[in-house]
C-alpha cells in the first residue's frame, strides 16, 4: 500500500515537472521567437499620417516609389551572383585536393580551408588591407601605375570577390566528405568502359553529388541575400545594412524609418521561408544511390592530357595564392611598427601589436614637441579590444552552452516521445529561428524589448547593461536549430535496449539520462559547443544590430579601429592591432576546430594509437622502457 502511495506521488511529480517545463518553454517560445517578430510583421501596418490616422499603406507606398526596391534587388543580384562564383570555386577546390592527382593537394587544402578559422568582419578586414585604396597590393600596384583608381576595391565586385572565397568553407566541409563517400568501383567501372575522365566526372561523379550541391546553393543564396559584412565594410547598398541603419534613424531624420526597416525585414523572411521550404522539400523527396556491396575508397584520378594537367595545376595554385596572401600578409603585418604598416614595407620585428604601449611624440606647428602617452597599444593591453574580447567571449560562452542545454533537454524529450505531436510540435519550435532571417530577429528584439515590457517584467532589456542580456538571447536562438540537427543525429547512436536496461535495474529517467545517454552524446554536445562558441565569438551582424556603449563586442570593435586611428594622436597603430586582433582570432577558431574535428574525431582505437606512440616517443627521449616492454 505504501509503496502503491509512493508510486502516485513520484508519478505526480513527474507530471508537474512536465507542466512547469511545459509552460516554460511556451513562455520562452512565445516571449522570444513569436511575439516580438510578430510584433514587427503588425508595426508596418501600424503607421500614421500626418493627421494622426492610421495608415496601413503607407510604407508599402513609399517602398515602390522610393530607394527602397534597389536595396531588395541588390542583394538578390548579390546572391544570385554567389551561386554561380561560390559553386565554381567551392567545386573547384574540393575537386583539385580530393578527386584529381594534383602536386601538393595537402598543402592546397590547408590554403583553401583558411576561411573555416576566420571569417566574417575578421575576413572582409583582411581582404581590405590587401586591396583598400591603401591596402598592401593597391599601393604596390599604384607606385608601378600612377594612374590607377585606388579606390577599387569597393562596391558590388569587391563584395563578390570577397564573399566568392569567404562562402566556400561549406563546400571544403560537406561536398569534401561528399566526394569521399563516392563508391571507387563505379568510377573504375566507367573508366573500364572506355570513359575518359572528364566524362566520368560529369557523368558519374557529379550526379551523386547533385543533393549536396542544391544544399549548398540554397546556403549560399540566404547567406548573399543576408549578408552584412563585406556589404558595410566595402560599400555597397544590400538589405541588412540598410535596416541597421534605419534602425538606428527617428522619424524626424526620415519618413518612419522604423516601419521601413520592418518591412525590409519581414521581405528578407518571406525569401528565406521560401527557399528553406524549397530545400526541405527536395531533402524529404530522398535520393537513394546504387552502388557495389563492398564499396571501395575513392582514388584520385590522374589527368592524363599534359595541357590540361599545367592548366588544372596553375589554377590550383592561383587560387592558393589568392586565398593565402590576405593570411600570409596580416600575420606578417602583425609584427611591424605602426610607420612601416602605414608605408607598407618591411622593418623590424615587434610585438607591440600584441603587448604593451609606447608613448608617441610628435612636432606642432609652432614648432614644440607633444608626447601623446600610450598612443601606441598592444591588443593586450588597449581597453576597447580587451573590453571586447572579454564581453564576447562571456556572452559567446554562455549563449553556447544555454543552446547545448536547451537542445539536449528538448531532443530527449522527443526521443522518449517519438511518435507524439507534443515531439513534433517542440521540434518545430526550435527550427522555427532557422525560417527567419537573423536581421529579422534582432531588428525585432531591439524595437520590442527597448521598453518596460511586461512580458520579461517590466524591464528594458535594451536598456544599459540590459542590452548584453538581449545579446545572449538573440545568440542561443540564433542556433538553436544548428544545435538541433547536430544534437538529434548524436541520438540516433543511443542503443534503445541500454536505456530499457538501466530503467530494468531500477533507474530513474533522469539518472538514466545522466549517466548513460549524457556521456555516449556528449562529444557531439561539447563538438556544437565548441562550434557554436566559434561562430558567436566573432558575430558581426547581431552585434552591429545591438551595437550600443554597453554592447560593444569584439568583431564592432574590430570594425571600428581603423576609423579612429591616429585621431588627436591616439591609436597610432589601430590597422596594426586590427591585424593582430585577425590574427588572435584565427588561432582561436583553429584550436577549436582541432579540438573539434581533429581529436574530437578520433575514435578510441586511434586515441590508443597515438597514447602507444607518445609513450614509445617519451621512453626514446628519457631512456626509459615503454610500458608495455614493462609488461611483458
Amino acid at each position: 500500500m505504501q509503496k502503491a502511495i509512493g508510486r502516485q506521488k513520484g508519478l505526480s511529480a513527474e507530471k508537474l515537472w512536465k507542466v512547469f517545463g511545459a509552460v516554460l518553454f511556451g513562455y520562452l517560445f512565445l516571449g522570444f521567437m513569436v511575439i516580438p517578430c510578430f510584433n514587427t510583421l503588425i508595426s508596418v501596418f501600424s503607421v500614421k499620417d500626418a493627421s494622426g490616422k492610421t495608415d496601413p499603406f503607407a510604407v508599402i507606398r513609399f517602398f515602390f516609389s522610393g530607394t527602397m526596391p534597389s536595396f531588395v534587388w541588390n542583394s538578390v543580384k548579390l546572391a544570385l551572383c554567389l551561386i554561380v562564383t561560390v559553386n565554381v570555386v567551392g567545386i573547384s577546390i574540393v575537386l583539385l585536393t580530393e578527386y584529381f592527382d594534383i602536386k601538393g593537394a595537402k598543402i592546397l587544402r590547408l590554403g583553401y580551408m583558411t576561411t573555416l578559422i576566420y571569417s566574417g568582419v575578421a575576413l572582409v578586414t583582411g581582404y581590405q588591407f590587401l586591396y583598400d585604396n591603401d591596402g598592401i597590393l593597391t599601393s604596390w600596384l599604384a607606385q608601378t601605375f600612377p594612374g590607377m583608381n585606388r579606390q577599387w576595391f569597393s562596391g558590388f565586385y569587391a563584395v563578390l570577390f570577397t564573399m566568392t572565397f569567404a562562402c566556400t568553407s561549406n563546400h571544403a566541409l560537406f561536398l569534401r566528405n561528399a566526394i569521399r563517400g563516392i563508391d571507387y568501383n563505379t568510377v573504375e567501372a566507367a573508366r573500364n568502359l572506355g570513359a575518359r575522365p572528364f566524362k566520368v566526372l560529369f557523368k558519374v561523379v557529379m550526379p551523386t553529388l547533385l543533393p549536396t550541391l542544391f544544399s549548398l546553393t540554397v546556403m549560399t543564396f540566404i547567406t548573399g541575400l543576408c549578408a552584412m559584412s563585406a556589404p558595410t565594410l566595402l560599400g555597397y547598398d544590400s538589405i541588412n545594412p540598410e535596416i541597421v541603419r534605419l534602425a538606428g534613424s527617428s522619424a524626424a531624420d526620415e519618413s518612419f524609418p522604423q516601419a521601413r526597416a520592418a518591412l525590409l525585414s519581414v521581405i528578407l523572411a518571406m525569401f528565406t521561408i521560401i527557399l528553406l521550404t524549397t530545400l526541405n522539400h527536395y531533402e524529404r523527396k530522398g535520393h537513394y544511390l546504387s552502388v557495389s556491396k563492398t564499396k571501395q575508397k575513392l582514388q584520385k584520378q590522374k589527368i592524363d592530357n599534359p595541357v590540361y594537367n599545367v592548366l588544372a595545376h596553375i589554377y590550383a595554385y592561383v587560387l592558393f595564392i589568392i586565398y593565402m596572401t590576405p593570411v600570409v600578409m596580416i600575420v606578417v603585418f602583425s609584427f611591424q611598427n605602426w610607420q612601416a604598416i602605414q608605408s607598407k614595407t618591411l622593418s623590424g620585428f615587434t610585438f607591440i601589436n600584441y603587448f604593451g604601449t609606447e608613448d608617441y611624440t610628435y612636432t606642432r606647428s609652432n614648432g614644440k614637441q607633444k608626447v601623446v602617452a600610450d598612443a601606441i597599444s598592444g591588443l593586450f593591453a588597449n581597453n576597447k579590444t580587451v573590453g571586447g574580447i572579454r564581453l564576447s567571449f562571456i556572452m559567446s560562452a554562455i549563449a553556447a552552452a544555454l543552446t547545448c542545454v536547451i537542445v539536449v533537454l528538448v531532443v530527449n524529450y522527443i526521443f522518449k516521445n517519438k511518435h507524439s505531436k507534443k515531439s513534433r510540435v517542440a521540434e518545430a519550435c526550435l527550427l522555427f529561428p532557422w525560417l527567419l532571417p537573423t536581421i529579422l530577429i534582432c531588428y525585432s528584439y531591439r524595437i520590442y524589448f527597448n521598453d518596460n515590457i511586461w512580458y520579461v517584467f517590466s524591464k528594458n532589456l535594451y536598456y544599459r547593461e540590459n542590452v548584453q542580456i538581449l545579446i545572449i538571447i538573440a545568440y542561443t536562438v540564433v542556433k538553436l536549430p544548428f544545435a538541433l540537427r547536430m544534437i538529434k543525429a548524436a541520438f540516433y547512436a543511443i542503443d534503445d535496449e541500454l536505456e530499457d536496461a538501466a530503467r530494468n535495474l531500477g533507474a530513474s529517467s533522469l539518472v538514466t539520462f545522466l549517466r548513460v545517454k549524457l556521456p555516449i552524446v556528449l562529444p557531439s554536445v561539447l563538438a556544437v559547443f565548441a562550434l557554436n562558441f566559434n561562430a558567436l565569438f566573432t558575430e558581426y551582424d547581431m552585434g552591429a544590430t545591438f551595437q550600443s556603449s554597453h554592447g560593444t563586442t569584439y568583431a564592432m570593435v574590430i570594425q571600428s579601429m581603423t576609423d579612429e586611428e591616429g585621431r588627436n594622436g591616439f591609436n597610432r597603430n589601430a590597422t596594426g592591432r586590427r591585424c593582430a586582433s585577425t590574427v588572435f582570432i584565427m588561432i582561436v577558431s583553429g584550436i577549436i576546430l582541432y579540438l573539434v574535428y581533429g581529436v574530437g574525431a578520433r575514435d578510441l582505437a586511434e586515441r590508443l594509437a597515438l597514447k602507444e606512440k607518445r609513450g614509445r616517443i617519451i621512453a626514446r627521449l628519457t631512456g626509459r622502457k615503454p610500458k608495455e616492454e614493462k609488461a611483458a
